[in-house]
């Protein structure tokens, strides 16, 4: 960052533009503040513009944008800047940022782009949610309409995000998969997640706590994520079913809150819901709980399945989404085919009958989440808005696709 830096006499301004901007609301959000809570204040200056604002004094300047609920998900709003569209621009013409950020596709997002093309600004954005495959997921029934949908939605995306400067990917399975929807490959970048690796790790180990919440000996399954549709919980219902009817070995302990949590209930009758958690708590299951469950193909990263790891939780997931990308199989976990509950199940007896195999997946695990640090993601992503906000240029490193 420092080549970039030190011959400029003012910081680098950055207009930071996202619909939601509450810390720990969601991966995505967990994201951006793992950057805010590092920027570097002598070097950038920051104004954010967002739907819904921080819940505490973040440091910055923030410019609240009128919102209203997202309509059959009530927890979600979306930034409408037609409703304070004046006082946004002067406040953007005032600022006179070298460099825009923009967190998500949508109106907001739409404004900021509006805005980049008056003034021909570099854009960074990064890749946070894979709706392709929350469409393909819900219409998958009604091929003769989400053949269509899915083409729709990716012409949309592919405009909206081939208008970036540089655009983050968290992994090459991601980009490949953009890649043959159209998307522009030649801006994007690798930039995958770091790990708090103080929070997560086998230290956190608490049998007792586990029991409490079990009162009983069985090996338990985790699997921790919001509960909503698209993360596949219908194939998660089945391998539970089938473990019952095959000898009802294990636990099932559901760890996340949402939309599906009744339904999930009364289909899982005897799996322990503990709805939400704190980071704490969620520590003590990874390192406690004897496999990671993650059957979801909607993921375009997959923080869980990596704080899992790092926490010395093997982990079983769907051979689908970004997640793929975070698991060798048959050497840190194991893939299955996502909608085959056989399939999970096998291999959860596997690596529960085959002690060598659980701690090789254990030890090769938490060697590979020791490569993911927020702090030198975040260096680089300073590093690169430092390039795009002094000279334009792009980094060295975006990725190549044929």
């Amino acid at each position: 960052m420092v080549q970039y830096m030190k011959d400029r006499k003012r910081k680098i301004k950055i207009a930071f533009f996202a619909d939601i901007l509450v810390k720990d609301f969601d991966g995505a959000s967990r994201t951006m503040f793992h950057i805010i809570e590092r920027i570097p204040k002598d070097e950038f200056e920051f104004v954010f513009f967002c739907g819904m604002p921080p819940k505490r004094d973040i440091g910055h300047e923030v410019f609240v944008v009128p919102s209203i609920p997202i309509p059959f998900n009530s927890t979600y709003k979306l930034a409408i800047p037609m409703f304070s569209w004046f006082s946004m621009r002067k406040r953007l013409k005032e600022f006179r940022p070298d460099v825009i950020h923009i967190a998500s596709p949508s109106p907001l997002g739409d404004f900021a782009f509006q805005y980049k093309r008056s003034r021909d600004i570099p854009v960074i954005t990064i890749y946070h949610t894979h709706f392709l495959s929350y469409i393909s997921y819900y219409l998958r029934p009604l091929p003769f309409l989400s053949n269509p949908a899915v083409k729709t939605i990716a012409y949309g995306q592919k405009k909206f995000y081939d208008q970036s400067s540089l655009m983050y990917i968290p992994t090459m399975q991601m980009v490949h998969e953009l890649h043959r929807y159209k998307f522009d490959t030649s801006k994007m970048k690798i930039w995958q997640r770091g790990m708090n690796h103080e929070l997560f790790n086998p230290n956190k180990r608490d049998i007792p706590r586990i029991k409490s919440i079990t009162k009983n000996d069985k090996p338990n399954i985790l699997f921790a994520s919001r509960l909503v549709w698209e993360k596949n919980l219908a194939t998660l219902i089945r391998i539970y079913r089938k473990s019952k009817i095959e000898g009802d070995k294990y636990n099932f302990i559901i760890a996340g809150d949402g939309v599906a949590h009744d339904k999930l209930k009364e289909k899982m009758p005897d799996a322990y819901m503990l709805g939400k958690v704190d980071h704490d708590s969620l520590a003590a299951l990874y390192a406690s709980a004897d496999i990671f469950l993650f059957p979801s193909v909607s993921e375009t990263y997959g923080n869980v399945v990596v704080e899992a790891m790092a926490s010395g939780c093997p982990c079983i997931i769907a051979r689908g989404g970004g997640s793929q990308s975070l698991v060798e199989h048959g050497k840190t976990g194991f893939l299955c085919e996502p909608e085959d509950e056989a399939d999970y199940l096998s291999r959860i007896n596997q690596v529960q009958e085959d002690h060598n195999l659980r701690e090789d997946f254990i030890s090769n695990g938490i060697e590979y989440t020791k490569t993911l640090n927020w702090d030198t993601l975040c260096e680089t992503y300073f590093d690169d808005i430092a390039r795009l906000g002094s000279t334009g240029d792009l980094p060295l490193d975006t990725v190549r696709v044929q």
